[in-house]
């Protein structure tokens, strides 16, 4: 009895982050039930220090060698650590953004906060797929419930449809994984017995399997075709909530799916061709995204779309699978979730001061909100992909890897995401430009007064575009804290 008790400590002891944030969230709670005044203060105050501590920890105790927590269940590595930075960065910029709306103030708003990173941070680290399974489902159903924090009729809508999609998928996702359990005869896709049980079945079942399988993980990182909710969720979640299930929930299920692949794949020894099956997704996501949110008048919508894009490009990393492409990935991920925060920042603000805006509303409001008018400029270059922003740089380290890729396997389908990848470069212009067409060029209809003032909100977008444009200038260093990542499924 001693000896599992003991290993449950010890395996405790390695997720410091996880615990932080665990206590966190308990706090929360008790102080929702006690704080009559300065509630929001107070919560958000705390969710920064909690995920500052963890961030702390996480920079200063990498481990340096892999560790399996639980009997397996879990693994504490160079890769998971990495992910669990963005997540937890993710949270401080998500929360930073949330303004002491009467919707924001809640202690259920930052408890679901923090249920959010827990289960990426699990996530990132699963090993086996009941605790893929259960990290999924502790992010999932913590989103539906953010997605209705703007407690109105559309919020409401907006969160039932994500939770009716993310059902289907999840629903999907278990069956495929019951099947290759079947297959394999153990849940640990980590292991030489998964490895060696799906190399000597060669079925069309194990290719039905990984395909319902990887629904869960495409919903999750909205890829085409899971990617329906995405319009409505956007449009109606309050903008804070949509900048940070746009990009933690979506960095989670990159996580997983890099590790699922790499395990369906079979080190290259699959009967199926899942570069092939990976290369028609994101070039699916990439096409249907951008061109879909050129038709968008709402800036939000076009921002889902957007993003369903951005998880095209993502998994053009993933496409390679190679160890360049994963660590490109990882630099278009850290990439990503600056250029979209800054965007996001920027947009909230416009919010904030005039309510709810079409992308003709903004027209001439330029040059009365200059700060966030530039900010969300930059970061919609950045996303677009042009010098001189980190955007830039991104994409051509994982259109590198895809063109290494293409010369060492001669496969067709990765010349023509290679090509189509980089002419969509030109099409994601006319809808990424659009919003500051009409800030800078379009003159206001009618008298409008300056944004509000908001000195936290600036000084975000400040500190994003020096980064961005940092990132660019000199991409060297954090390339170098990625490159020493060595990831082994």
């Amino acid at each position: 009895m001693n000896d599992p008790l003991q290993h449950i400590f010890e395996s405790v002891s390695l997720l410091i982050p996880e615990v932080i944030i665990t206590a966190s969230l308990i706090i929360t709670i008790l102080l929702g039930l006690i704080l009559k005044t300065n509630k929001h203060v107070i919560l958000k105050t705390l969710a920064l220090a909690s995920y500052g501590l963890a961030i702390f920890i996480v920079l200063h105790h990498l481990p340096t060698t892999s560790t399996l927590l639980f009997g397996g269940m879990i693994r504490i590595d160079e890769f998971s650590s990495y992910f669990k930075f963005l997540f937890l960065t993710g949270g401080i910029l998500g929360v930073w953004i949330s303004g002491p709306q009467k919707e924001n103030s809640s202690a259920e708003y930052f408890l679901l906060f923090h249920a959010v990173i827990l289960g990426s941070c699990l996530l990132a680290s699963s090993m086996n797929f009941i605790m893929v399974i259960l990290s999924l489902e502790l992010i999932s159903l913590s989103s539906y419930l953010l997605t209705g924090f703007g407690f109105n009729k559309k919020s409401a809508e907006g969160s039932l449809k994500y939770f009716l999609f993310g059902t289907v998928a999840t629903a999907c996702m278990i069956y495929g994984i019951s099947i290759i359990y079947g297959i394999a005869g153990t849940l640990d896709f980590s292991s030489e017995l998964f490895l060696k049980n799906l190399i000597a079945l060669s079925s069309p079942l194990l290719l039905i399997a990984g395909l319902f399988t990887l629904a869960g993980f495409l919903f999750k990182i909205t890829a085409v075709p899971f990617h329906l909710w995405a319009p409505d969720v956007y449009e109606s979640a309050p903008t804070p909530v949509v900048a940070f299930i746009s990009v933690v929930p979506k960095l989670a299920g990159i996580a997983v799916l890099t590790k699922f692949t790499l395990a369906i794949h079979l080190f290259g020894q699959s009967g199926y061709n899942w570069q092939v099956i990976l290369s028609v997704i994101s070039l699916l996501s990439i096409l249907i995204g951008n061109l879909s949110a050129i038709a968008q008048t709402n800036p939000k919508r076009m921002l889902a779309y957007s993003s369903v894009a951005q998880s095209g490009f993502l998994l053009v990393g993933l496409v390679a699978f190679g160890m360049d492409g994963i660590h490109f990935m990882l630099f278009y991920s850290t990439v990503f979730l600056v250029m979209n925060f800054l965007v996001f920042n920027a947009l909230n603000q416009f919010e904030n001061s005039y309510g709810e805006l079409g992308i003709q509303s903004l027209a001439g409001l330029g040059t009365l909100s200059i700060i966030p008018s530039l900010a969300i400029l930059i970061g919609f270059v950045s996303l677009t992909g042009l010098p001189p922003t980190a955007g830039f740089t991104a994409k051509l380290f994982i259109f590198g890897s895809l063109w290494g890729a293409y010369q060492q396997s001669g496969e067709l389908i990765l010349l023509v995401l290679f090509v189509i990848g980089l002419l969509n470069t030109v099409i994601s212009l006319f809808f990424y430009l659009k919003i500051p067409y009409y800030l800078f060029i379009k003159e206001k209809k009618e008298t409008a007064n300056s944004i509000k003032s908001d000195v936290a909100g600036n000084l975000l977008s400040l500190i994003l575009v020096i980064v961005l444009f940092y990132l660019f200038i000199s991409p060297d260093k954090l390339m170098g804290w990625i490159n020493k990542i060595t990831f082994v499924l």
